[in-house]
């Protein structure tokens, strides 16, 4: 090793899902949505003139900030936004979980938790999820220098009561606990009346999921005001242009359509509990889903053969190694089409 290198940060990176570029793919390994975001976005993307792409955008982001503020009925400063929900929860980790003291979340959850405290040198702690792979919020009540929690969970899909979220919450009146509701559009219960008790809450939302803007990258926070400058402070003291002229104007016009939204999350939660069935039909043991994925392993199958065999049709789902969770499957909800097209490759490969 050359002397330079011994002050090199090393980190095992996060691995995202695969995105394949040849022709003809179903896509269901990186939960997008597979319907397009609403038409007043594209009306606004249209209507942006080539000139400003040549001015810096607004780095407080106002447009979007105060859109979000109204339509979520905060306060102004109550919310923050970010490149994507990733970018927010990164500046969240290096603003909040300062302490010599572990920071909590689950073993089996997002896997970009432990890269980033990993980046950032924060010990952390994973309590187990039950048998049922559900969070334990009795789990969270020792000693931690912060929690972090994803509901609905990802890659189980389930989602915890609001009621035992807050329970974790107020067992922690001392630490900062981020509550990542990436996907609590699709049937989770959310906690963002709980704002108003806590002032120790974060909550973290995205548009990549439920508003059909994965490739727009925009994130956000919610929270006491206080959170949410703490949060500009350590953002503006990297990178003050973080967000793009055309993503704050497309996504306050995305909270413009609230039929269209409603619209695509019926959709997606009548396709994802048909394709529910589907599955079990076919021998897979379901877990329940408020996301817009479904976490499924086959009673006879191996998870790894039944993902090559999907590849090897251009069917792309989601595999994870981990220890409890190597046999099953991390399924998007596409179109009823594309959830066709995979059941009919499912019967020729258990056919098999």
């Amino acid at each position: 090793m050359n002397k330079w290198e011994e002050n090199i940060r090393k980190v095992v990176p996060y691995v995202p899902g695969e995105q394949p570029q040849e022709s003809g793919v179903i896509k269901l390994n990186t939960n997008e949505n597979p319907y397009p975001p609403s038409p007043k976005v594209y009306e606004a993307h249209r209507k942006i003139e080539i000139d400003c792409y040549a001015l810096y955008p607004d780095p407080a982001a106002s447009e979007l900030v105060t859109a979000l503020e109204q339509y979520y009925g905060l306060e102004h400063g109550q919310v923050f936004v970010g490149v994507g929900s990733d970018d927010v929860l990164a500046l969240s980790f290096l603003t909040f979980f300062n302490s010599d003291k572990p920071i909590l979340f689950p073993d089996v959850t997002y896997s970009f938790y432990p890269v980033w405290a990993d980046v950032y040198r924060i010990p952390y702690e994973c309590p187990e999820l039950d048998e049922n792979f559900r969070i334990k919020p009795e789990d969270y009540r020792r000693e931690n220098g912060g929690i972090v929690i994803a509901n609905p969970n990802a890659p189980t899909s389930i989602g915890m009561k609001r009621s035992e979220v807050e329970e974790i919450i107020s067992s922690n009146p001392d630490v900062i606990v981020i509550v990542d509701e990436a996907y609590v559009d699709f049937g989770g219960e959310t906690v963002l009346p709980l704002l108003k008790k806590y002032e120790n809450l974060l909550v973290v939302r995205t548009y990549s999921k439920s508003r059909s803007m994965a490739g727009a990258r925009i994130g956000f926070a919610m929270g006491n005001k206080r959170l949410i400058q703490a949060l500009t402070d350590v953002k503006e003291s990297i990178n003050s242009y973080t967000m793009t002229m055309e993503s704050i104007r497309i996504g306050a016009a995305s909270l413009e359509d609230e039929d269209y939204f409603q619209r695509n999350l019926r959709k997606i939660v009548e396709t994802r509990e048909s394709a529910k069935k589907e599955l079990e039909k076919r021998g897979f043991a379901v877990l329940p889903s408020q996301t817009n994925f479904l976490f499924a392993a086959h009673q006879k199958a191996e998870g790894q053969y039944l993902f090559e065999e999907l590849r090897q049709r251009k069917i792309f789902v989601r595999h994870f190694n981990g220890e409890r969770i190597g046999n099953y499957l991390r399924i998007t909800v596409g179109t009823d089409e594309q959830m066709k097209r995979l059941f009919e490759a499912l019967d020729e490969i258990l056919g098999e």
